[in-house]
């Protein structure tokens, strides 16, 4: 036998270094916009109970954001490798700490997150095709219930899941384009509403509370009471009406999870992190002011006018369409459903993107299903990407991914700290890596983040401990699994 008759090995797959400056930055800007934006300030609003607060909390949340986000460029820097904070948390704690953070985004986190968002995306297609919506029922099996929602949401994750499987290049495009079109459509609302939305009704309400903080107690949408805000109560209404801002603020890290196809990671993924964190700020920050000059914030739960309901009672919270109405009258209600379908499109991009390559990097190590580990011909985790479509698709039949995502909102603050915390190690564990990049302001900044939000952490304990205790439930309930991986490997 001649040596060109030999079998030869197959070639070593490795992934494409596709993602540059701009589509690196379209991803975390991209994953950061959904739906949260035009919903959350309501709450927001009934919680603080006045517009210095409302804008103080958002821009608090992102300036955290901003620290945590030039404190992970220091770890992608290091080590710019396909599964982002999970390698992270593994390498500077241990190899349970990284699989808890995987499991929980696994379990709840990422896939969560899509189903949710894909959920949004149906919810307003159905504003112009009412064939789709959550009142057509397609399928009764006694209480429970599959709608055409539900069915065009699971769809929508299976279209972007398989576009993503033909390779990174293809999901880079859908990526720039539709995060190119959210940023437009958002800046068109915010223009709308800082020149043709803004009425006097609206400036003198706000400007009369300015500084009269209170927080307006719901009960199954009816208020209950509305309590005056000062020293101890208001650090802790402030703390809680985060909860919102972060988790629209959330998923800033999933540039990390892909740094195995970015060109130059350790420039692009910091300088994609800095830039894509300072451009959602900034949107966050003008959306909101346009909401000011055009709505109250205090309002009248039964107002029977946009003006009247004001922020804090907006329809079904959507504030966003209720600045629209104000502006284009009975046409808003289309327009915002376009603008939100390219925001939740673009978003569920950049998650099912971004989400496989962390079950990927768990599957190499021997901690997820093998096959999860490998690279189709395309040279992205195919594998990963079905087993992440059909959890989320599962999640959007249970219909319990929205219960889900509030219980993990502080698990998520906990693996940020954690991840933080994990810069201070690894310099003591590792002086001698190469870091081309440094957390910027260290020691100071990465402490200020940490403190504060164990400060948010410690206040959700103390006032919304229906919704925390379960998400430490879900993040525990990873160790026997990580456990019975372990004992599967070692067989």
């Amino acid at each position: 036998m001649t040596q060109s008759d030999t079998p030869q090995p197959a070639p070593e797959q490795h992934f494409r270094r596709e993602l540059g400056v701009v589509s690196s930055t379209m991803i975390v800007v991209g994953s950061m916009v959904g739906s949260g934006i035009f919903i959350v300030s309501a709450d927001i609003a009934r919680t603080v109970g006045s517009p210095v607060l409302l804008m103080a909390v958002w821009l608090a949340t992102g300036l955290l954001t901003l620290i945590a986000a030039l404190s992970y460029g220091e770890l992608a820097g290091m080590m710019p490798e396909a599964g982002g904070q999970y390698v992270y948390l593994r390498e500077a704690y241990s190899p349970i700490m990284g699989f808890l953070y995987g499991w929980t985004l696994f379990l709840v986190i990422q896939t969560g997150m899509i189903a949710a968002v894909a959920v949004a995306f149906a919810k307003f297609t159905a504003v112009l095709l009412p064939s789709l919506g959550t009142n057509n029922i397609l399928v009764t099996l006694g209480d429970f219930k599959i709608s055409a929602a539900q069915v065009f949401a699971i769809g929508s994750i299976i279209v972007l899941t398989y576009l993503n499987s033909r390779g990174v290049k293809g999901g880079k495009i859908v990526q720039d384009v539709f995060t190119v079109a959210k940023i437009l459509g958002i800046a068109g609302l915010i223009f709308a509403g800082l020149t043709l939305g803004v009425n006097d009704e609206a400036l003198v309400s706000n400007l009369s509370n300015l500084w009269k903080h209170s927080w307006t107690h719901l009960e199954n949408g009816s208020v209950t009471g509305v309590q005056t805000l000062s020293g101890t109560w208001l650090l802790a209404a402030f703390g809680v009406a985060m909860v919102g801002s972060i988790f629209s603020s959330d998923a800033w890290n999933t540039i990390t999870f892909a740094a195995g196809e970015v060109v130059n990671p350790k420039r692009t993924i910091p300088l994609s992190l800095f830039l894509g964190t300072c451009l959602v700020t900034v949107i966050y920050l003008l959306s909101n002011l346009a909401y000011l000059v055009t709505l109250p914030l205090v309002g009248d739960p039964n107002g029977q006018t946009v003006i009247q309901r004001g922020i804090q009672f907006a329809t079904e919270d959507r504030v966003g369409t209720a600045v629209a109405s104000v502006v284009w009258g009975s046409g808003a209600a289309t327009v915002m459903a376009i603008l939100i379908m390219i925001s939740t499109f673009g978003c569920n991009n950049g998650l099912i993107l971004s989400g496989a390559r962390v079950f990927y990097a768990m599957s190499k190590d021997g901690l997820f299903f093998k096959r999860a580990g490998t690279l189709n011909r395309n040279d992205v985790p195919g594998y990963a990407l079905i087993i992440q479509a059909v959890w989320a698709s599962l999640l959007c039949l249970s219909g319990s991914y929205g219960d889900l995502l509030d219980y993990v909102v502080f698990a998520i603050l906990v693996f940020y700290i954690l991840t933080i915390g994990g810069i201070f190690i690894l310099r003591a564990k590792r002086p001698n890596v190469e870091r081309p990049y440094k957390a910027f302001g260290y020691p100071v900044l990465p402490a200020l983040y940490i403190l504060a939000a164990l400060a948010i952490c410690v206040n959700l304990l103390i006032f919304k401990p229906k919704f925390t205790y379960p998400g430490l439930f879900i993040v525990l309930s990873g160790i026997p699994v990580f456990y019975f991986w372990k004992r599967r490997q070692a067989s």
